[in-house]
């Protein structure tokens, strides 16, 4: 049941997120997908994909992955604390980086839908962390170097930065609903 799950996890990012896809000829075969992203795919590089609290609050931990992805609109009842140090697309040599994926995509890349993930508080701890696709509501406390707020995605609330410092490194292409601070 854990190999079956795996693959389905596997096909799933590798379906929705680009960098986690796989080589397989025929795009289009989603079981052929599925197996080669199970093959070419380490427990270090894949994604966590989740849709309940509990299994989003470990993704986001220090022990999660370099990429969270949420399937369905997401209520947490308790602060989120996005920690740890992650490389891009898991890999040691790679930038750091760490992305939260608020969307699902079709194999083209395309945005398929987008999410909301509401919390009472997002706090930002990893460095180089990007917001991309969807609302995230609530408000966002920014700790850390490199955060990024993609173009399409907003945050419903409050955007605050630890220092003058760590706001001057941020990319803010996105929407903030609410005030962007210094506190």
């Amino acid at each position: 049941m854990k190999f079956v799950k795996s693959l389905l996890v596997a096909g799933v990012a590798a379906a929705l997120l680009s960098g986690c896809g796989s080589n397989s000829d025929n795009a289009g075969n989603e079981a052929a997908a599925t197996a080669t992203a199970a093959a070419q795919t380490d427990a270090v590089s894949t994604a966590s994909i989740v849709k309940e609290q509990d299994p989003f609050l470990k993704a986001v931990s220090a022990e999660g992955n370099w990429i969270v992805a949420i399937l369905n609109d997401l209520t947490v009842d308790q602060d989120v604390v996005v920690a740890g140090e992650f490389h891009d697309k898991g890999a040691a040599e790679n930038a750091i980086y760490r992305k939260l994926a608020l969307y699902a995509q079709d194999a083209d890349h395309k945005v398929t839908a987008t999410y909301t993930l509401t919390a009472p508080k997002v706090t930002v701890q990893s460095e180089n962390f990007r917001v991309q696709g969807g609302t995230i509501k609530g408000d966002v406390y920014v700790e850390a170097n490199g955060f990024n707020l993609y173009k399409d995605a907003t945050i419903d609330g409050n955007l605050y930065f630890a220092s003058a410092d760590v706001q001057a490194t941020a990319v803010m292409e996105g929407k903030v609903t609410g005030t962007t601070e210094v506190k």
